[in-house]
């Protein structure tokens, strides 16, 4: 029983000093290395995911990100294929995901301005929060900016295809029936919600890679900063 409630002991002394270090660590940073550390990574990672997407083939060619027909409306695609009319259904998926590349690369600008606009008390709260907590700042600071900013590049890119007014009608008609969300009967409102989610997702992987290793983030306060979280 002593030795039970010697080993029970020394693990309740352990768990504390891990807990005291890691409280310390975090405490050793200033305010300004915790901002700075952080913008740093947020910035490269946001441009490493709209490098990743803003390409030829950046949505098309990743099946993480590609955007499909919706619902109902892909098992029609599914039949169109069968009787031989694929080809048209695929060129609007085709479509819809060119547009979601040329809307992508609009939003640099904004997840760089939306890091430098980042408070201290943002900066701090991030790097206690999740695995995600960046991720999450950017949808709540961005995504109202960024759908405004895309709208109108994918709007230009659908109406160069003909079945873009087929999409509506039909995705209007499958909504009133319930084989399509009321949300995607718009082809385009779909394709940037679309395209957002897949910037989102692509920042999130960021994260999750400087989170881990923080020293391949390539910076010595970046390192800093992530490094004292994970101790």
């Amino acid at each position: 029983m002593k030795t039970i409630a010697g080993l029970c002991a020394a693990a309740v002394v352990v768990f504390l000093v891990v807990n005291q270090a890691h409280a310390a660590s975090l405490a050793d940073l200033s305010n300004t290395d915790a901002a700075s550390g952080l913008k740093q990574a947020l910035i490269k990672g946001s441009e490493l995911a709209v490098s990743a997407l803003g390409k030829r083939d950046g949505f098309l060619g990743n099946e993480r990100v590609k955007i499909p027909l919706p619902g109902g409306l892909d098992k029609v695609a599914g039949m169109m294929r069968g009787l031989g009319m694929g080809k048209y259904a695929d060129e609007l998926v085709t479509t819809m995901n060119r547009a979601a590349e040329s809307a992508v690369v609009e939003a640099k600008p904004l997840l760089v301005n939306a890091v430098r606009n980042m408070s201290v008390q943002d900066a701090k709260g991030i790097l206690g929060g999740g695995q995600d907590a960046a991720t999450q700042y950017f949808k709540r600071t961005t995504s109202g900016a960024l759908t405004d900013r895309f709208l109108p590049i994918v709007s230009k890119a659908t109406r160069k295809v003909k079945l873009a007014d087929k999409y509506n009608e039909f995705a209007g008609k499958g909504a009133r029936f319930g084989l399509v969300d009321s949300k995607d009967a718009d082809l385009n409102n779909y394709v940037t919600r679309k395209a957002l989610d897949g910037l989102y997702l692509m920042i999130a992987e960021e994260e999750k890679k400087i989170r881990q290793d923080p020293v391949g983030a390539a910076s010595g306060i970046i390192s800093k900063v992530f490094g004292a979280i994970g101790k």
